[in-house]
């Protein structure tokens, strides 16, 4: 690996001594041990096991089912379905990245009237042991009423396609909705400048089409959820979940609880990149634990998590753009569609305005598309929406520099949106490192080097993700050693305890050594978001800097207690000294931050600081990639030859787990670009729910992955943090789409680029 790191463009390099540094996670032993509890680690006194029965089909009412045989097992103490569950109501409720009616998060939890995916929870048991449990699902009978599937999101939106829901309505962005019922749950437009005109002063216009396959995150642990409802009315929950406050939140009303009844502790979590945000088993085993009065845990096996949890969804896109011979872009229209699984709620939003936002293009339209489909209910999955639709968009941007006869770097540098350049759906942009990552790129040596031999290209492409902030907690106490707990509401998926810790540590400046960070449950701190979109280090680490505000101030005021002073003449400088005014004797008064710790007991006790922040402000974040790769003529098998991902962090708060996430983006981006994919027949069956089937990039199929960081700070955060887990899982699939086309001169429309896909698309031409 080769990590270069660029100064920023817009001011002088802020001098750190934690924010910067590699210190080793705090996490860590306890992960490498083995002494890291994860959800499915969880065991309790007189813990029952539970089972969930699935459906068969992709579409189907249900007419009847008949748990009896089930229910007399011996061993089995409840079974469940649907009817068992309180009526849900339609009100829309948070998801953590998104919303949704609750009737819609109980029909997708287990199935109502009808099941609309194969996979589809129907009912659930709680037994003895999980043998038993087992046995038990296959005696309950289910009469089907089997009906046609629709699988693809262009038939869904046909008139006439079979219905998954006679009460959905096409709602508009200005709140009137369809008069007749359809699969098109929601239609959204974004418009800039004239359209028609732009595409008028334009010398080329290039219009493609795209396809994208639905793909799973690709985890390692699978699902989980543990429950107990107390003899109190109480309800506590054990799961791993990127969002414990989401669990608490959906799972209260859907047992008729109020949030403060449900205590919700999230457990380590073995990946999630979105994926474990909804819940699933978390309902199941609430209710089986109100019905039996045990605890009850439930589990799934991979082909589960495949056929029924949430993956990114499958997209079909329209793009036309226009172009002057100089290179300047003057339009680009964008049709996107994309699949919401079984219920209302793809990204297609975040996609539409994400499509263009690396380029100020002053002609814009983006329409985009929710529509429900008979597969499993999508999730975010890294950037929801964007890998999608910037796919689309960077590749018939790379096609016009070709067409043009122009260096594809050189176009987007003199198309790329600036400080003050406007996207479509409104917002404005401060300073941003757009252009910076774009001159890293030309700068680097691989844009520098050459590519030989034959059935080779390069490619290049950028992405855009916004980061916001919102509502994060943090609580730290100052211990008589000088030591801070730190107490976060954030499950950490990706090294923000040490993140978020750094950041404390530095306000404070002590070491980060010093702060020891938990994560801990919903009753224990104040509501934090999901860990996802980026926003847990920035959000969280503007929690952290101002709890270590908080407790600068009373360090100051005890200070000043034990020195007989105003507070107003004592200072906590940034070195963590505490300096106070001259004694009797015309001596200076200071303290070091451990020697103020050591005497808190005896001047009135511990100090707390505590912060809930809900910033709405965001860290904008690009990035460009390079991408070498060798196309085999004769197998279709693409082979990636070099990379290297350029990215603006910000500030890069612990650069080793920036370069982590850039990598990890990487791996997963090449992924959906040239494997990955959900495999449907035409009933509505996926055939490969397995790892073995489900084609994942492994050490063997990438080489080793430069990372270029960039730091351009934001100035709407405290130490500059943007955020980096999504960026860099958006430029993969077009950078090599883009070089596939200069290795073979073939181009690709759809994804994942498989070599099934382009020995088709070499012996139809391509395009």
């Amino acid at each position: 690996m080769v990590t270069a790191q660029s100064q920023p463009q817009s001011k002088e390099t802020e001098q750190y001594n934690v924010i910067g540094t590699r210190p080793i996670r705090h996490d860590g032993v306890d992960k490498v041990t083995g002494a890291a509890q994860y959800g499915a680690d969880i065991s309790l006194p007189g813990m029952l096991a539970g089972r969930v029965l699935r459906s068969p089909h992709a579409h189907a009412r249900i007419v009847s089912i008949d748990t009896s045989k089930a229910e007399a097992l011996e061993g089995v103490l409840a079974v469940i379905t649907n009817a068992d569950f309180p009526r849900a109501s339609d009100e829309v409720i948070d998801t953590g990245e998104g919303t949704a009616q609750l009737n819609w998060v109980l029909d997708n939890v287990i199935a109502s009237d009808k099941v609309l995916y194969k996979g589809h929870a129907v009912a659930a048991v709680a037994a003895t042991d999980h043998h038993i449990a087992e046995d038990a699902v296959e005696l309950i009978e289910v009469e089907y009423d089997v009906l046609t599937p629709v699988l693809d999101v262009r038939d869904a939106m046909v008139d006439g396609s079979p219905l998954l829901h006679d009460s959905l309505h096409t709602g508009e962005m200005d709140g009137s909705k369809s008069d007749n019922p359809s699969n098109t749950a929601s239609h959204l437009q974004f418009t800039k400048g004239d359209l028609d005109a732009g595409f008028a002063d334009a010398d080329v216009v290039i219009e493609r089409e795209f396809e994208t396959s639905m793909a799973h995150q690709g985890y390692i642990e699978p699902h989980n959820g543990t429950a107990y409802y107390r003899a109190d009315g109480t309800l506590d929950i054990y799961t791993s979940t990127q969002g414990a406050f989401v669990v608490r939140d959906s799972v209260a009303p859907l047992l008729q609880l109020s949030p403060s009844q449900v205590k919700v502790t999230p457990m380590e979590i073995g990946g999630g990149f979105g994926g474990k945000i909804p819940v699933y088993l978390e309902p199941l085993a609430a209710l089986l634990s109100q019905r039996t009065g045990r605890p009850v845990k439930l589990t799934m096996n991979r082909e589960e998590v495949l056929l029924a949890t949430g993956p990114t969804s499958g997209t079909y896109m329209r793009v036309r753009m226009g172009a002057k011979r100089d290179g300047t872009i003057t339009a680009a229209d964008v049709h996107l569609a994309f699949e919401a699984g079984a219920y209302p709620g793809s990204p297609v939003g975040a996609g539409a305005m994400c499509a263009l936002a690396p380029y100020d293009i002053p002609n814009q339209r983006i329409d985009g598309y929710d529509v429900v489909v008979n597969k499993p209910k999508t999730a975010a999955y890294r950037a929801p929406g964007a890998p999608q639709s910037e796919f689309a968009t960077e590749s018939v941007l790379n096609e016009l520099a070709e067409e043009l006869g122009l260096d594809p770097l050189e176009m987007r540098l003199q198309n790329a949106c600036e400080e003050g350049a406007q996207r479509a759906d409104g917002f404005t942009y401060g300073i941003i490192g757009n252009v910076d990552c774009l001159q890293a790129a030309k700068e680097s040596p691989h844009w520098q080097s050459e590519l030989e031999g034959p059935n080779r290209g390069r490619g290049i492409a950028q992405g855009f993700w916004f980061n916001i902030g919102f509502e994060s907690s943090a609580y730290a106490q100052v211990n008589g050693d000088g030591s801070v707990p730190l107490v976060l509401g954030s499950t950490d998926i990706g090294g923000t305890r040490a993140s978020i810790a750094m950041q404390l540590a530095e306000t404070l400046g002590i070491s980060a050594e010093d702060v020891h960070p938990h994560v801990v449950d919903t009753n224990s701190v104040g509501y934090t978001q999901v860990t996802g979109g980026s926003r847990t280090t920035f959000a969280g680490g503007w929690a952290a800097y101002e709890c270590a505000m908080d407790i600068r101030r009373q360090m100051e005021e005890r200070a000043a207690q034990i020195w007989e002073c105003d507070a107003s003449d004592v200072s906590y400088g940034d070195d963590a000294i505490i300096r106070g005014p001259a004694n009797e004797d015309g001596n200076d008064q200071q303290f070091t931050f451990k020697e103020l710790a050591a005497q808190l007991v005896t001047s009135g006790g511990h100090i707390v600081g505590r912060a809930d922040v809900n910033k709405t402000s965001s860290g904008p974040a690009f990035a460009t990639h390079i991408v070498d790769v060798e196309v085999d003529p004769d197998t279709g098998k693409v082979d990636v030859l070099r990379y290297t991902a350029v990215q603006d962090a910000g500030t890069a708060i612990h650069p080793a787990y920036v370069e982590g996430q850039m990598q990890g983006g990487v791996a997963q981006g090449v992924g959906m670009a040239l494997n990955e994919e959900y495999y449907y027949d035409d009933s509505g069956d996926l055939k490969n729910a397995s790892l073995l089937d489900y084609r994942m990039p492994t050490a063997l199929d990438l080489p080793m992955i430069d990372s270029i960081i960039v730091e351009v700070p934001n100035p709407g955060h405290p130490y500059g943090v943007r955020g980096v887990g999504e960026v860099p899982i958006i430029p993969p699939a077009p950078a090599v789409r883009a070089a596939i086309a200069n290795a073979i001169g073939v181009h690709m429309n759809e994804l994942p680029m498989s070599p099934r896909a382009i020995l088709d698309a070499t012996v139809l031409g391509g395009d």
